[in-house]
């Protein structure tokens, strides 16, 4: 039997089982899933979950209940490519003869002192939940900090508006616009959303330091009652400890059946691969389907196929309960079709995966 494991059931590992079982995987394989969670977790949502606006159990999503499907739960402390091994905290190792690594990412703190100490996170769900027992429990018209103000850290601010209207939040964002990736119609609708709703904007920051309770803005401090940090993003440190080659995000370079170079029985998934767009649930999805079509050829032992570009079909983004915005086939939108829309996928999703 050849071992085949999949490290992590995120979005790209629950798509690559939907795809290979109960039918198409091959009688003569194996699979094991790895997590440190007995579920999936939907991580779009857990700035909601932070936030206190969804209960815990909204976010999370059983693994397939399949005879196939063998699932270890641990820590993953190393991977050794050379003896195809999995190191786990405990000690304990898996060996495989196919492997998908697709751990996810951390913060990524851009050597800003005390951030990784005096922040808040919202990257996995044990972090999300820290977070909203923090955001939930301070007193009234305490003050949130949150830096960055990407998708992640425009949809913490917004849902906590409306989850605590008493706060005072702060949104801490390099550029001049905050959503600096988006069309600059959406950005300027989105900053009139928080101005109109008591979010203050603070653009042009630079975070120099951080302290307990207090945030540095080019050097001048500002109390918080709780800093949130939602500015950029790595891989996993395990990935980061890979001794292959990698992109200056420190991501996976990878060939076009997103192996490794010359060992392609190691496949690198989502967050942690080097593909030409930003990491998003929906590129794990896709990068997932076009794995499972080469390892299903290359257990017949066919060549692996030519694989397309994959192409993604927009992206949506929250503003609270009842506003939204995003880009659909390169259209932005805005208002409560987009909120709607975003809703919409999330059901569907659950109810396709649960």
């Amino acid at each position: 039997m050849k071992k085949f494991v999949i490290l992590g059931g995120g979005y790209g590992g629950m798509r690559m089982l939907q795809r290979l079982l109960p039918n198409a995987l091959p009688n003569d394989v194996e699979i094991t899933l790895v997590d440190r969670a007995p579920y999936h977790s939907l991580k779009t949502e857990f700035y909601a979950l932070a936030a206190g606006t969804i209960s815990d159990q909204h976010v999370r999503v059983s693994f397939p209940d399949e005879p196939r499907l063998n699932i270890k739960y641990g820590t993953i402390v190393n991977i050794n490519l050379q003896n195809n091994l999995v190191h786990f905290e405990d000690e304990s190792t898996l060996s495989y003869d196919d492997l998908v690594i697709g751990l996810g990412c951390e913060d990524k703190y851009h050597n800003v002192p005390g951030a990784p100490e005096h922040t808040y996170s919202i990257q996995s769900i044990d972090q999300s939940r820290a977070t909203y027992q923090t955001l939930n429990n301070l007193p009234p018209h305490g003050v949130v900090s949150i830096v960055g103000a990407g998708l992640s850290g425009v949809e913490l601010a917004s849902e906590l508006s409306e989850s605590r209207p008493d706060l005072t939040i702060k949104l801490f964002d390099r550029g001049a616009l905050i959503l600096s990736a988006f069309p600059e119609r959406l950005s300027n609708y989105v900053q009139k959303w928080f101005v109109e709703n008591g979010v203050e904007i603070v653009s042009k920051a630079n975070i120099t330091k951080v302290e307990e309770n207090k945030l540095y803005n080019h050097d001048e401090e500002i109390y918080s009652d709780a800093i949130v940090w939602t500015a950029g993003i790595q891989p996993s440190k395990v990935v980061r400890n890979l001794d292959v080659e990698k992109d200056p995000q420190g991501r996976v370079i990878l060939t076009p059946h997103h192996n490794i170079p010359n060992n392609e029985h190691v496949y690198v998934l989502g967050d942690c691969a080097s593909l030409p767009h930003a990491p998003s649930a929906q590129l794990a999805e896709g990068q997932a389907e076009q794995i499972v079509q080469v390892l299903l050829s290359r257990w017949k032992g066919e060549q692996p196929p030519e694989l397309s570009t994959i192409k993604l079909k927009g992206v949506l983004g929250s503003l609270g309960k009842k506003h939204g915005f995003g880009l659909l086939a390169e259209r932005p939108i805005t208002g409560r079709v987009a909120r709607l829309l975003k809703s919409g996928l999330l059901w569907m999703y659950k109810h396709h995966n649960g």
